[in-house]
């Protein structure tokens, strides 16, 4: 059986939350997705790449639309190998300056040191209204992520 989660993560990749704030919008999502088997938050001590999962279908350069699969991937290497990595990178396809949270995931993709989530929602996703309830209740834009397993 295959699982799917919708995530939450702000734009950007530095951004907690307060507890208070955290806690506002994992009640508002809840309510958001009540058939969901889970809603959850969590912090993480460092930035984390969150990931579509088996949804994965690549990644391209946001600049000049170059796909940057294999220059990513190294990136990534390096990314894994020190979490103080700086996320600023130059690319090899046309040498712009991007971060690696900028680029074009084909399905999204984020680095971050928070997440929303909810396991298996069952529905399409949330509303416009819906999303910016739950940014203004955590004091920030969030990208959606949706992660098949």
């Amino acid at each position: 059986m295959s699982d799917n989660w919708l995530q939450y993560v702000p734009l950007d990749p530095e951004f907690r939350p307060t507890e208070l704030a955290a806690e506002t919008a994992l009640a508002l999502f809840s309510r958001f997705v009540p058939n969901a088997d889970e809603v959850v938050f969590s912090f993480k001590q460092e930035i984390e790449f969150f990931h579509p999962g088996a949804n994965w279908a690549g990644v391209t350069c946001s600049v000049c639309g170059t796909n940057v699969e294999p220059w990513w991937a190294n990136k990534m290497d390096d990314f894994a190998a020190d979490r103080q990595f700086d996320l600023f990178v130059v690319t090899a396809c046309c040498q712009s300056s991007v971060s690696l949270n900028d680029l074009g995931y084909v399905w999204p993709a984020a680095f971050g040191r928070f997440v929303l989530e909810a396991m298996n929602p069952n529905t399409l996703g949330l509303s416009v209204a819906q999303e910016s309830q739950v940014e203004d209740a955590l004091g920030c834009k969030l990208r959606a992520i949706w992660v098949h397993i």
